[in-house]
């Protein structure tokens, strides 16, 4: 086949095929333009999911009439004239192809009237022939209307998802770019019925929460950082707690200069800012808002405009993390928790109450050998140590504070013969009495439960602590602190660590090499399919963790990546790793001593509200909750 020049219908068609991929495509070119002439207030119709017809509508400044056949031409466009414009685009489109793309694969109509003009004039274009422009009557802005989308290319339009989905779709676009857009008005209606309501705001926190769902007021936390030495870098918006972590990406948002992008560095950044406060496979919820000098950031870069390139890519990455970080830092991130029970419980009839615990439990006795309270589920009548009140609430004063630790202690005197059978020392036995003295802390009262949970006390509420995920966080601070200064110190081992491992992961050792030197272990080829363990860090050895397993999923973890080099993410995995083998398990009994450190790290350790995994370190059971569930508020 000779060489030929294409005709300009079907360069139009292809180049269609890279900007409109469906309805929602064709809607966010036309609304971006609107934004670019200026509207206050943008209205879009579909019909069929917008297969059938997408109608934009807006009061922006309009075409001249003599303009409209260029506004359709390919490489015909208003926002840039020069290269050196391309250097900082100001606008949302400025490539001259979407309306062109879009009338090369649809019945389009178009009508525009300047402010001012006695009328406006309209064009039309079905397969590439054009019609107009004619006058026509028209109020200042303009409206487009796409019918009959891919008609003429039914390859395109057999692909379409059902009427619902391409919805959805158009949904979620309108609601992309409102999110930076408060000052301007958006409704979406589709099949004649409205869907979205928008109005214009000065508020960006009402914008957020009309986009987001208003339920999420009290979840979200605002957030503005500034930075003039990155181009003027403004970050801003609204972080989730972690508590309304969404199953898929979708529920991050992410603007440039009002833009809707998807770019990986940001993303990447976000996901940092909450890694350790949420499952691995959930997503934060962020609307995040970045304003930057259009000289700093490359937006030519694919057609759709959804990627950018930075100039500064890694300060960048590293502004929007530490801004995050700091709203989530200044927040009380401990989850309130109100068992089920609590929310179903109707108001007790007076008389004697049932056993909390079932029959099945026997009585616990104090000192004195006397049942501890049918009232708490124990036994008999209460007894109280001298000078202990009935009902009264123990106070959330200073620490040290003689009243506070007096009421404390006689409630621990209760709780802790009640459950001192079932928290054994590390020999297997302890006594009522020590279980009891070690509720009278200072600084600290706690009870400690099934030799894997404490219970202590805020000035919000009873809390409950994991004492292996507190550990794990305070395990994985130090780890990282320790990196930072340099390399982890190494122990050798006095016979190596032979493991049979799979040959790849014998082969990945060398590329993985400077990795291992940093965690303080040595590792060598020990045959086809096997490795040598010659050293490995003294903080692992010294609690007496499994090096065998963590090594071998260390080996795993470089396979999966593939490569480990230059990958912070990764190293974050391989320390989350050591920090669950290093730290105190679930059943391991603790002293007093140990007790007393580990609940200090919930005030000493950043993000001591969850693991490096995502889990909850502790959760509360709000003050106000127990004080209406015993009828006191």
């Amino acid at each position: 086949m000779p060489i030929r020049v294409l005709p300009p219908e079907l360069i139009n068609q292809i180049a269609a095929g890279e900007v409109v991929e469906r309805p929602a495509s064709v809607v966010k070119e036309l609304v971006e333009n609107s934004l670019d002439a200026g509207a206050r207030r943008i209205l879009v119709e579909v019909e069929g999911g917008g297969a059938e017809l997408v109608r934009v509508t807006d009061d922006g400044g309009g075409i001249p009439p003599e303009e409209l056949p260029l506004a359709v031409a390919a490489h015909a466009t208003s926002k840039v004239a020069t290269s050196d414009d391309l250097a900082a685009i100001h606008t949302f489109g400025f490539r001259g192809e979407a309306l062109a793309s879009i009338a090369s694969v649809s019945r389009f109509r178009m009508v525009s009237c300047r402010p001012g003009a006695d009328a406006g004039a309209e064009i039309e274009v079905e397969g590439g022939a054009l019609r107009g422009p004619r006058p026509a009557p028209a109020r200042p802005g303009t409206t487009i209307e796409v019918r009959t989308l891919f008609f003429n290319v039914p390859a395109r339009r057999k692909f379409l998802k059902s009427d619902a989905a391409e919805t959805a779709r158009v949904t979620e676009t309108i609601e992309a770019v409102a999110l930076a857009h408060p000052h301007v008005s958006f409704e979406l209606r589709s099949n004649g019925r409205r869907l979205l309501d928008l109005a214009a705001t000065d508020e960006p926190a009402k914008r957020t929460l009309d986009v987001l769902g208003k339920e999420l007021e009290p979840e979200l936390l605002e957030f503005e950082e500034r930075f003039p030495e990155l181009g003027g870098l403004v970050v801003r918006g609204f972080a989730g707690r972690p508590s309304v972590a969404r199953p898929t990406a979708r529920a991050i948002r992410i603007h440039l200069n009002g833009r809707p992008i998807a770019d990986r560095t940001v993303l990447h950044a976000v996901r940092e800012a909450y890694r350790g406060l949420v499952d691995p496979a959930r997503t934060p919820t962020v609307a995040l808002i970045l304003e930057l000098d259009p000289h700093e950031v490359d937006v030519n870069v694919h057609p759709q405009k959804s990627e950018v390139r930075f100039r500064a890519q890694s300060a960048i990455h590293s502004a929007v993390r530490r801004s995050i970080e700091r709203a989530l830092r200044a927040a009380n991130l401990v989850p309130h928790f109100v068992p089920d029970a609590f929310k179903a419980l109707p108001p007790e009839p007076a008389g004697p109450r049932a056993p909390l615990f079932g029959s099945g439990l026997p009585a616990s006795r104090d000192p004195s050998g006397a049942g501890l309270g049918g009232g708490y589920g124990f036994g008999h009548e209460p007894r109280y140590e001298p000078g202990y009140e009935p009902g009264h609430e123990l106070r959330h004063a200073p620490r040290h504070d003689s009243a506070r630790d007096a009421d404390f202690s006689a409630f621990a005197a209760l709780a802790s013969a009640a459950f001192a059978s079932a928290a054994p020392d590390a020999a297997g036995t302890r006594a009522a009495s020590d279980a009891a003295a070690s509720t009278l802390r200072d600084e600290f009262p706690y009870i400690q439960l099934l030799n894997g949970f404490l219970v202590t006390e805020d000035a919000d509420g009873v809390v409950i602590v994991d004492q292996h995920a507190l550990h794990e966080r305070a395990m994985f601070a130090m780890f990282m602190e320790r990196l930072g200064r340099g390399a982890l110190e190494s122990q050798r081992l006095l016979v190596p660590l032979v493991l049979e491992r799979p040959a790849r992961e014998v082969e990945i050792l060398a590329e993985i090499e400077p990795l291992l030197e940093r965690l303080g272990i040595a590792a060598r080829p020990f045959g086809p399919r096997s490795v040598a363990v010659d050293a490995v860090p003294t903080l692992l050895q010294s609690r007496n963790a499994d090096a065998g397993a963590f090594v071998g999923d260390l080996l795993a973890k470089a396979v999966e990546h593939g490569s480990l080099l230059s990958l912070e993410a990764a190293l974050h995995e391989i320390v989350d790793m050591m920090s669950c083998k290093a730290a105190v398990k679930a059943g391991d009994a603790l002293g007093d001593a140990e007790i007393r450190d580990l609940l200090r790290m919930r005030e000493t350790v950043e993000r001591a509200t969850a693991c490096p995994h995502g889990r909850p370190t502790s959760i509360r059971i709000p003050r106000g909750e127990l004080e209406r569930r015993f009828g006191r508020s």
